[in-house]
Formats: structure tokens, sequence, C-alpha cells
């Protein structure tokens, strides 16, 4: 009678364990598809998610565990993402362009406590990838999971720019924002800014902020704006977390169909073998404490024709090969700099993500966010100081920008905000 008893016992248990694992293992489907129940859709989206990671994840040489969470794969350069590009069948690699020639630098003696260049966080593990790789920060399925279609992963929404008069503006509806300096109107072939870091805030998981240059060319108002893009972001959809990351954009159709960030598409052809696109940065900027800053060159090599992209003072991180555009295959006419978010608080409050810091321009340095030195490349792939920039912030009450010269930080620009405030509702 016990034995008997006893195996009912048992029998009792496994059935409770078979059915919590069934439970769990719909509610993971659930969570993956959004829908209760829809098992069929949940299989149909894990297949597209998988065979996604396929596309963008290649090979690795060799794998380094970051301490914020993230693996870098050490890919082939042979096999990394961008040669998979139509327009880049028989592409052959461009080594050695020919860097812009500069004019004096700044020692920035004006200013106490000055900034201090920042790196990325993978590097506190160990060296970079070997020669002959490139570091490719690993995407997972859970970066996949948060978004609504896995196929778009990287890509921005196809209305992300609408230019208005004859200023170039943001203003479309589709909750972005801006505070941005700007020049326009002649040739340009390429340009530099260093750029505070900072982490702000982000109200809610769609929303994202950003510190960017544009070099732009194209109809503004049309389908075929040209856009290369480079900058620091923090995006919890894209990167499920709230740390600032190098990232690089691109398009050729005013973001339709071509282009994305990073290495989630083909296009952009990497050659550093020590910058991961899309990895954290760190350390940060602080308020009312130290500094720390990232130092962007990007230039359109006289010889190629390719746009290449510096950091720091000299490292070439890599190159949009000029048969990806159709506009900027010869040069730019548009050049930005500064600060961008999503608001996807429609008809309520204003979103309380930050730009920047966080704090608005007038507050100055150490607690505004900033871009300093910039200068622009000519036609004869010489740097050029700017004598002045035009400044546009769709709403100064929640984010805006102040522009100066001095003889330490040439021609600057503080910006940023708060968003929701008093003042900004």
């Amino acid at each position: 009678m016990a034995e008997g008893l006893k195996l009912i016992l048992v029998a009792v248990f496994l059935l409770s364990v078979l059915l919590t694992l069934s439970i769990s293992s719909c509610l993971e489907i659930d969570n993956v598809t959004g829908k209760h129940g829809s098992s069929r859709s949940g299989s149909r989206r894990m297949s597209v998610v998988y065979e996604k990671l396929k596309v963008i994840n290649k090979p690795a040489i060799r794998s380094i565990q970051s301490p914020d969470g993230d693996v870098i794969d050490c890919v082939a350069i042979h096999q990394q993402p961008g040669l998979h590009h139509p327009l880049l069948r028989n592409h052959k690699f461009q080594d050695f362009p020919t860097r812009p020639s500069s004019i004096e630098a700044r020692a920035n003696r004006s200013l106490q406590s000055g900034p201090a260049h920042a790196f990325q966080t993978w590097h506190l593990t160990g060296p970079s990838c070997p020669h002959g790789t490139v570091p490719v920060r690993r995407t997972t399925v859970g970066d996949l999971m948060r978004v609504a279609s896995p196929e778009k992963y990287g890509k921005k929404s196809k209305k992300t720019r609408l230019w208005v008069s004859q200023k170039p503006s943001v203003t479309d509806g589709n909750g972005h924002e801006h505070a941005i300096a700007f020049v326009k109107g002649g040739e340009y072939y390429g340009a530099k800014a260093s750029l505070n870091v900072w982490e702000p805030h982000i109200e809610a998981p769609g929303e994202f902020s950003l510190s960017q240059m544009w070099v732009l060319s194209g109809s503004f108002d049309g389908s075929d704006l040209n856009s290369i893009e480079a900058g620091w972001q923090v995006s919890p959809e894209l990167y499920g977390d709230n740390m600032p990351r190098l990232f690089t954009y691109w398009t050729s159709d005013s973001y339709q169909e071509t282009g994305c960030y990073n290495l989630l598409c083909s296009g952009f052809i990497q050659t550093s073998e020590s910058v991961a696109i899309g990895a954290a940065i760190n350390p940060v900027s602080s308020f009312n404490g130290p500094q720390y800053d990232i130092t962007i060159l990007v230039w359109k090599d006289p010889k190629e024709g390719n746009w290449w992209m510096e950091l720091g003072d000299g490292t070439l991180v890599g190159y949009w090969p000029s048969s990806l555009f159709t506009h900027l295959s010869d040069h730019a006419t548009t050049v930005e700099w500064g600060g961008e978010i999503v608001n996807t608080q429609q008809g309520g409050d204003h979103t309380s993500t930050q730009m920047g810091s966080g704090h608005f321009a007038n507050e100055g340095f150490t607690r505004a966010s900033y871009f300093r030195n910039l200068q622009v490349v000519d036609a004869d792939n010489s740097l050029q100081d700017i004598e002045s920039v035009s400044t546009l912030a769709e709403d100064s009450d929640c984010y805006n920008i102040q522009s100066s010269v001095n003889a330490d930080w040439g021609t600057h620009f503080y910006f940023g905000g708060p968003g929701q405030n008093s003042k900004c509702p």
C-alpha cells in the first residue's frame, strides 16, 4: 500500500514538472511573438531570428568576453559582413588612404581639467584582435527579440528626415528632435570634430539619444539623400542597455531601403583590428567632473574616392566605398554636428529622454555636452577651420544649442537638455 502511494506521489510530481516546463515554453514563445498562445507564429519568428543571425554573425578566429557583457568576435577581414553588398562583389581592399593635411593642433590650455580621450570597454580584457581580423560585436537572439521586425534590425525608419525651408530640419512627425550646428552650400570632402561622451537617461525602450556628425548630399526633400554618419549613441532597443556606444550609419536613398547601423548589413568595410563598431565607450563624462571625448574624422580619399573614418589621432576604422553612393560619389553639400533623440510620447507629456548630458547649453563646460574644433575637408584634401556655423533646435525649451569661437576650441558649441521639464511639459 505504501509503495503504491509512493508511486502515485512520484507520478504527480513528474506531471507537475512537465506541466511547468510546458507553461514556461509557451510563455517564452509568447514573449518572442507578443501574441499569447501563438506558438506557430513564435516558431516562424524564431526561424527568422536565427536566419538573420547567420547573415550578421560570422565565424570567429578568436572571441573576447567584454566586462560589459558583450562578446567581440575577431572575424577574418575577408569574411566581414560589409563585403556581401552586391555593389562590392569584386571589391579590392584599400589599405592606405591619403590622410588630409592637418592644421596646427590646439593645446586646450584655456580650460582646467581638459578632456581626456575615451576608449572602448572590451579593451580592458586584453589586446586587440589578431592581424588579419576585425573586431565585430556579436549580435544575440535577445537583440533581435527586442525589435518589432528582425528583418529590419539595425535600420532607421523610412521617415527619419524632412527638410523644410532653407534650413536642414528633422521635424517629421516621427518623434525625432535635434539640436545641431551645420554648414551648407559648399563642396565638402569630409569633416572633423571632438565630442564628449555621456550616458543620458532614456525613458522608453523605443527611444534613443545620440551625438553625431552627418556628411550629406542629395535632395533633402526627396528620396535620394546620401548620408554618412558617425558618433556615439545610447539605444536600449538596439543594444539592450543604457551604455554609450560608438556607431556608424549610411544611406543612399533617404533611409528608404539602403544602409544600417554599424556592421548590421553590408556596405561599410572595416580595417581596424582595435575598434569595434557598436561596442561600449568607457569612461564617460560626469557632471562637474572629468570629461572624456572622442575625435572623429570622416573624409573622402582623393585617390580612390572612398569615404574613410578615423577615430582619435590616426586610428583608421574603415571606409564606405564610393560605389555605395550617388551624390556622395563626388562630394558633400552639407555637414551637421549635434544631438538627436526620439520622442515616442506622442499626444501626451514630452519624453524625459535626455540629449547629451541632460543639461542645457548655457551650463557650459563639465555640465553640458559639446562639440569642439569643428573642421571641414576642402577639395585639396586639407582640413580647414570653420569660421561660423548656423544652429537649429526644434524646441529650445526641451533641448537647445549655443555656438562660440575661441583660440583653443576654435568653432565649437554646447548643446543638450533634459527633455520634459516645466517649460517642456
